[in-house]
């Protein structure tokens, strides 16, 4: 059997070959989206960042360029489960196909950041995170409580922190879960507990970094509600400074990362300390400053002419007393003679008034003694009548006034007659 006859021979440059195969995947493949693990990550000083995503089955190399990164919520590392956009090339020096990144996001990112943007849009129109609300932290709060992992890299950082900064400060710490199912619950239970107790300052919530899925026990409704409730001020400390979630947006105050909460919560024991010291030296300098002034004041009284010659100033109180005085009698005396002439005339009114009525009183005197004369008993007697009285010393005056046999004195003219009744006559 014969052997079949060799095709005519077409020989490429390598590099045409890769050229050919480059053009044939940007256009028959172009951009995809992929789904892998990450490894090999790196970011030289360039700033870009290359990575190599894989699965069970294969991998592909890939770079993220720099000016591509603004839009990462995230730190990619190895291990990681992300979504990367971009085109399918190869790269021409290595042969070696790859993905030029256009997006990248953590597996589930898209559904995960979809409920996030929901929540924070209805919580943001409840008024949950308006700045009125959010209350004031303790300048030296003397308890402060910590909601989170007992078992992680944050609570470390932040007991260390914590400790150097004022190292007699008092923690208590409530353990939870910070990932998975029920975490969200104990996370919102320990706060509500920490507000019935009332016995811390402050509190501070969060974790260490993680992706979406890791972190998102903090985008949960119930934390949020909770955190809104607290009566406690609250320092949300959840992953990387890029990473933000619900709970900083409620909480009165985000910290970027758990070891900034720990600095944001207390000052160092030594800045109040200097605080302190400086407030002491800005005393003393302000009461130097008022005895300097009084010492200046009483320096400048020493040298003014009232205290250099005192004797001039008595002598000018003096006349002017002197002067005080002589007016204030001379106002006294005229007064006096004011007051005297008045009652000089009030007198000789007096004694003029006191003339008339006396001669009017006298002459009123006279005629009732006059009118007297003529109405008394001896002028009645001097024209011939007589008054009998009975033994009793009664006038008579008619016969039953008398009783047969009782003596009676008669007054006359010139004396009395003596008799005694023998009878009565009574006129019919």
């Amino acid at each position: 059997m014969s052997e079949p006859a060799a095709p005519a021979r077409k020989v490429f440059a390598v590099g045409e070959l890769t050229r050919r195969l480059k053009l044939i995947i940007e256009s028959e493949i172009g951009w995809v989206w992929l789904e892998g693990e990450l490894s090999n990550v790196s970011r030289p000083a360039s700033g870009h960042l290359y990575f190599t995503l894989k699965d069970e089955q294969a991998q592909i190399r890939g770079a993220l360029f720099k000016g591509r990164q603004r839009g990462l919520s995230f730190v990619p590392k190895d291990g990681q489960q992300v979504r990367v956009f971009g085109q399918v090339t190869v790269y021409e020096r290595s042969g070696q196909y790859q993905i030029i990144a256009q997006e990248m996001e953590e597996a589930g990112q898209g559904s995960l950041q979809a409920a996030f943007e929901a929540l924070k849009k209805k919580l943001e129109a409840e008024g949950l995170f308006d700045a009125t609300r959010k209350k004031s932290l303790p300048m030296l709060p003397q308890r402060i409580g910590i909601v989170t992992s007992p078992t992680g890299a944050a609570i470390q950082d932040m007991l260390n922190i914590l400790s150097r900064r004022y190292p007699n400060l008092h923690l208590i710490i409530a353990p939870v879960r910070v990932q998975g199912a029920g975490a969200a619950e104990e996370i919102a239970t320990a706060i509500d507990r920490f507000n019935q107790w009332g016995e811390v300052d402050a509190l501070i919530v969060g974790r260490g970094g993680g992706s979406l899925e890791d972190l998102w026990a903090f985008n949960e409704e119930v934390v949020a509600r909770a955190i809104a409730r607290s009566r406690l001020p609250i320092i949300s400390a959840v992953g990387h400074e890029i990473d933000f979630s619900i709970s900083d947006f409620v909480a009165d105050l985000r910290a970027p990362t758990p070891s900034a909460a720990a600095e944001l919560i207390i000052r160092p024991k030594a800045d109040f300390e200097e605080t302190l010291k400086q407030g002491e030296r800005r005393l003393a300098k302000a009461l130097s400053l008022f005895r300097l002034e009084l010492k200046n004041r009483f320096s400048a009284c020493a040298k003014s002419w009232v205290f250099r010659e005192p004797g001039n100033l008595v002598r000018r109180y003096r006349q002017e007393l002197i002067g005080h005085r002589r007016d204030m009698a001379n106002a006294l005396r005229g007064s006096v003679r004011e007051r005297q002439q008045r009652v000089d005339e009030a007198g000789l009114h007096t004694r003029h008034a006191v003339e008339v009525s006396r001669r009017e009183a006298r002459n009123r005197l006279a005629q009732l003694e006059g009118q007297l004369r003529l109405l008394g008993p001896q002028a009645v007697l001097a024209r011939g009548y007589s008054i009998t009285r009975n033994q009793r010393g009664e006038i008579v005056r008619q016969p039953t006034d008398v009783d047969k046999g009782e003596s009676l004195v008669t007054l006359v003219k010139g004396g009395q007659i003596e008799s005694t009744v023998q009878n009565t006559i009574t006129e019919k």
